[in-house]
């Protein structure tokens, strides 16, 4: 999820520094900071969910 979101982010951002975009805050600088940022918690493991499920043998 956090992969596919950094992908948006980078979107927007070529897409804000092809046509010249800049709104207040929000510039092609913050939006690539942002994709750089998601990618790195993706690496990091930080938004998989790894479920594992143990069974207990009941005597």
């Amino acid at each position: 999820m956090l992969a596919v979101a950094a992908a948006v982010l980078f979107g927007l951002a070529l897409l804000f520094e092809l046509v010249g975009i800049s709104v207040q805050v929000i510039t092609s600088t913050l939006l690539v900071t942002a994709g750089l940022f998601c990618l790195a918690l993706y690496f990091a493991g930080v938004g998989s969910r790894q479920v594992t499920y143990r069974r207990r043998a009941h005597r």
